[in-house]
């Protein structure tokens, strides 16, 4: 198999070895960054931040640990309204005051975003879908509609593959070595979309944005603590929901989504049968969410 190299082609790549003619030199570039906003909350911690659209409903997007907005703009590509995306605390350019931080902290920027936007639907990826799911444990009437995409973690903490992924991250960002913040981020790629236009496009674009704005340190204890005490917390949350997982995925167990689908009492479980479903499916899970989020 064709390892990782770094630095990329300077054309965008991909390259070989050996004989043979090169991959294709084409391939769907990843968004560009736009202009953000710094937003002061109400609980004093200022969070960076992306409205798009129009009009309602109003949604808000809550990102993956170490990710972003950039990464989480295309889920919203098909939701109808405005849609507001935001930076986590100690992602970006949004405040890291003092850490560690936990689940309730994460909740109260995720409340911050969608009570001053003005949001009646929210989506969770990740951390996200954690966050969400304390939010939803302290106001389970919040919001009208609901999509989680790859939970992560409920009431159990994240394990070793978690923690080790993020602590190399942590590290690598740290270190300001361009490679070494590669080498970690490139893990995030289906092993078929390396060495791609494509995947390399990806890559810059998170090198970018990791070695501009660095992640904090208040983040490194997260794989170790819970969204909530216990999943029965859900029960009172009636709104639709709509829960994506991924078999296969070590850092998304698939077991995380159905037991938040089983805590939900109006949820629906989708469930891909191999991880990589931003590459392999992404047309199907844009209109997936979208048109759930549009009923």
């Amino acid at each position: 198999m064709r390892g990782f190299r770094w630095p990329p082609p300077p054309d965008g790549g991909p390259r070989t070895w050996g004989p043979g003619p090169g991959g294709p030199r084409t391939g769907r570039p990843a968004l560009p960054e736009p202009e953000t906003d710094l937003v002061t909350t109400p609980h004093g911690v200022r969070l960076e931040r992306l409205v798009t659209g129009s009009g309602d409903p109003v949604t808000v997007f809550a990102h993956g640990l170490g990710n972003g907005i950039a990464t989480t703009r295309p889920f919203g590509s098909g939701v109808t309204g405005r849609r507001i995306f935001f930076q986590f605390r100690g992602h970006g350019r949004s405040d890291a005051p003092p850490g560690p931080w936990g689940y309730p902290e994460l909740a109260r920027d995720l409340r911050a975003m969608a009570d001053l936007g003005g949001a009646t639907r929210a989506f969770g990826a990740s951390l996200g879908a954690g966050a969400l799911c304390r939010l939803l444990s302290e106001s389970p009437e919040r919001f009208e509609r609901l999509v989680f995409f790859l939970p992560a973690v409920l009431d159990q903490p994240r394990g070793e593959v978690a923690r080790q992924r993020l602590t190399a991250l942590l590290d690598a960002v740290e270190s300001g070595d361009a490679s070494a913040v590669a080498e970690v981020v490139s893990a995030e790629l289906p092993a078929a979309v390396r060495n791609t236009p494509a995947g390399w496009a990806y890559l810059r674009q998170r090198l970018d944005q990791l070695l501009r704005d660095g992640l904090a340190r208040g983040l490194a204890s997260l794989p170790d603590q819970v969204a909530l005490p216990a999943a029965g917390a859900l029960a009172a949350v009636t709104a639709p929901a709509l829960v994506i997982g991924c078999a296969g995925d070590d850092l998304h167990p698939v077991e995380v989504a159905e037991q938040l689908a089983a805590a939900l009492p109006a949820a629906t479980l989708h469930v891909y049968d191999r991880p990589g479903v931003l590459w392999s499916e992404r047309a199907d899970l844009r209109t997936r969410i979208s048109g759930f989020l549009n009923e």
